[in-house]
């Protein structure tokens, strides 16, 4: 076999949707090496081991693109689909049958001859010539999911036709919900005097509740994912086991309707050990997941044997409730934990996604299917009360899952096994970053119609009146890193944007739900347009939007943006205003001591040019002084909704999480300072949200 040019690997790589390079922050070219490129390609299908294998590989992934005779997913903006590309044999059909079945019933069935539609391009595949003919759907289209089925070559093939809103929900001008504010916490972190160690939808409704009488309208936590908190043990927010299931942490055993028929279960909540072992972990200044689950888990086992030992009127519910991918999840979950390790170290049949009864126990199974029903009831009565307010609950959709997690266990024909995400190296992160978690396989979500991708947005959509879109670039393309390489050695996969927003669109209209895209960072401006353009609100974050060397120091806050002072991912604005994450970089090195020195010299300029600015517009100097007034700054501006994070208000300066860190940080685990019931009565707090709900009158 002849030697192979590298203009082939890259041919290959474009058909592929692969970049062959991408460029850091100082705008230097970074092209990825042959060895991850074949890595990637492998991952995406393509048969080469080796460079002597690309151009065999290019010519059976040429051939496979024309013998796709329709495209798997189109997408019709406000009711009107493109023609699609029909490829055919030249001159195999003088008759090519269309139907299209709508998704809430009826169907458009119409006839094309190919000879008479236009030839977009055409190619000799294997010695035989094919065209690629405009195919166009005739009428308007009702917003849904619409099957289109095409009759050619004696065989039917399908695509799933998104007729989406041409851009995402927003409330009417007017709509005391279009000029909102509200405050963030991970619920992990919320603690009240009732808490078992950390906070649970009880204490959520206590915050909405409190928040709401301060005239707020949102509360945004981190995700609230199903998590392993035992054994295998992941507590973070950003590596769930599903996105399709909730975590039973949050539960409120004492909230379940079954309590009163369960003498067990109130014999639990009412003895000494409980109530000392509740104590003990809420007076802990961090979060002992392992410990609060456990103790939860004993009277929500007891909650799930009464239930299901006597017949009760909420059968037929639950009945409804536990079919399908719930009773394979909760299956899922008790196999984990019988045999205490992640699914691809399970035997070969286990890891294809045949389990049988042996394989578990059947109370983890009906503890794990009962635990879903609870969150569900709770986290629904909670939506409901929290939307009277404004739009009420603010959720975070993760990138990614656990790799050794249900979804990548059911679903693992759309992951991409062999790589990780993450993202090339940048200002902060000179070395890069690997995220862990395995990517979805473009393609092959498209083959199932994005089946998995709708059911994500669908779960936190039920609940959620604003959802946020962890990575919003991901939509476009996502940063794969190859098994055994460095994290600044991976490439970009492309993903189907459009359909994956008009996705976006049609749920968010059909919830009347405000969808927000994190475009924080190093964002490519084609990524900032398109999510502009279908009204995807960004974030504006203080930080990233202040220089001393504009004459204004803050950009204007767009309208309906989510403006806030930070993150989660973010130094505390005490913390940023003394500097102290800039020893945070130091010591993980990421910054030497002479670059530290630089840093701390813009950061002091950035601090002064702001402390100036607003004083002249009337606040006076200092760092809570000038939190007060950038708060009010972005009260007063047209952005649609301010989060304020409640620890700012007190000067907090220890952070959530820091990027980058593993368990020698306290990530996702340390508690508020204060609890709700301190917080709530404290004057620096009070005198922010009162200032901030004047200023949002204005706005």
């Amino acid at each position: 076999m002849g030697r192979t040019s590298p203009a082939d690997l890259w041919s290959l790589a474009s058909r592929y949707e692969v970049a062959t390079a991408y460029v850091d922050v100082l705008g230097r070219r970074h092209r990825a090496t042959p060895e991850v490129m074949l890595a990637v390609l492998r991952t995406l299908g393509a048969s080469v081991e080796t460079l002597r294998d690309v151009p065999e590989a290019l010519r059976v992934r040429e051939a496979a693109l024309w013998r796709q005779v329709i495209p798997p997913v189109a997408v019709a903006w406000n009711g009107r689909a493109r023609s699609l590309d029909l490829r055919l044999p030249a001159g195999a059909d003088r008759r090519v049958v269309c139907r299209l079945y709508l998704e809430e019933g009826g169907d458009r069935r119409w006839e094309v001859d190919p000879a008479r539609l236009p030839v977009r391009r055409s190619a000799r595949i294997d010695g035989k010539p094919f065209r690629s003919l405009g195919l166009a759907i005739p009428g308007m289209l009702p917003p849904g999911y619409h099957r289109l089925q095409v009759s050619a070559g004696g065989a039917i093939h399908e695509t799933l036709i998104i007729a989406a809103p041409p851009w995402a929900y927003a409330p009417e001008p007017g709509d005391p919900a279009s000029r909102t504010w509200g405050v963030f916490l991970p619920l992990y972190a919320l603690h009240t005097a009732r808490s078992w160690g950390c906070g649970d939808v009880t204490d959520l409704e206590q915050l909405i509740e409190w928040v709401a009488g301060a005239g707020g309208g949102v509360v945004a936590t981190l995700p609230l994912l199903a998590a392993y908190l035992d054994e295998p043990f992941e507590p973070s927010p950003y590596v769930p086991v599903s996105r399709l299931f909730w975590n039973e942490l949050y539960v409120d055993p004492a909230r379940s309707p079954d309590l009163e028929r369960c003498p067990e279960a109130r014999a639990l909540l009412a003895g000494g050990a409980l109530r000392r072992a509740a104590a003990a972990l809420r007076a802990a200044p961090l979060v002992d997941y392992r410990r609060v689950m456990a103790l939860k888990r004993q009277v929500l086992e007891a909650l799930s044997r009464c239930f299901f030992a006597e017949p009760s009127g909420r059968r037929e519910d639950f009945a409804r409730f536990a079919t399908g991918d719930r009773e394979d999840y909760a299956r899922f979950r008790a196999a984990v934990e019988r045999r205490r390790t992640p699914w691809p170290a399970w035997p070969e049949r286990a890891r294809r996604g045949v389990l049988h009864a042996g394989d578990y126990d059947e109370a983890a199974r009906r503890y794990h299917l009962y635990v879903q029903w609870l969150a569900h009831e709770q986290w629904s009565e909670l939506a409901a009360r929290a939307r009277r307010h404004g739009p009420g609950l603010y959720l975070d959709l993760p990138l990614g899952v656990h790799p050794g997690g249900y979804d990548a266990w059911r679903e693992r024909e759309v992951f991409a096994a062999g790589v990780a995400g993450g993202a090339p190296p940048d200002a902060f992160f000179t070395r890069g970053q690997n995220w862990g978690f395995v990517p979805l396989h473009p393609e092959r979500l498209r083959a199932q119609g994005h089946r998995y991708f709708i059911a994500c947005i669908r779960h936190h959509l039920r609940y959620a009146g604003v959802l946020r879109i962890d990575h919003v670039m991901g939509l476009h393309r996502l940063f794969w890193i190859p098994e055994g390489h460095q994290a600044r050695e991976g490439v970009y996969v492309r993903y189907p944007a459009a359909e994956l927003y008009a996705i976006l669109a049609l749920e968010s209209h059909r919830h009347q739900a405000v969808i927000v895209g994190e475009d924080l960072g190093t964002v490519p401006p084609e990524v900032r347009r398109e999510r502009a353009r279908r009204r995807i609100r960004r974030m504006y974050v203080v930080p990233f939007e202040a220089s001393p060397r504009r004459r204004g120091v803050l950009t204007p806050v767009p309208a309906g943006a989510m403006a806030s002072l930070n993150t989660h991912d973010m130094p505390t604005f005490t913390a940023f205003w003394e500097g102290r994450d800039i020893a945070d970089r130091v010591a993980m090195g990421l910054l030497d001591h002479r670059a530290a020195e630089g840093e701390r010299a813009a950061r002091k300029r950035l601090t002064q040019a702001l402390a100036t600015a607003l004083a002249r517009a009337g606040s006076p100097g200092g760092s809570r002084a000038v939190l007060r007034a950038l708060l009010a700054w972005l009260g007063r501006s047209p952005a649609g909704i301010v989060i304020v994070n409640l620890e700012d208000l007190w000067a907090e300066t220890e952070p959530q999480n820091v990027p980058g860190t593993g368990p020698e940080r306290p990530n996702w685990r340390r508690r508020a300072r204060y609890s709700l019931e301190e917080f709530r009565d404290r004057e620096e707090v009070l005198q922010a949200l009162e200032a901030l709900q004047e200023a949002r009158k204005h706005a």
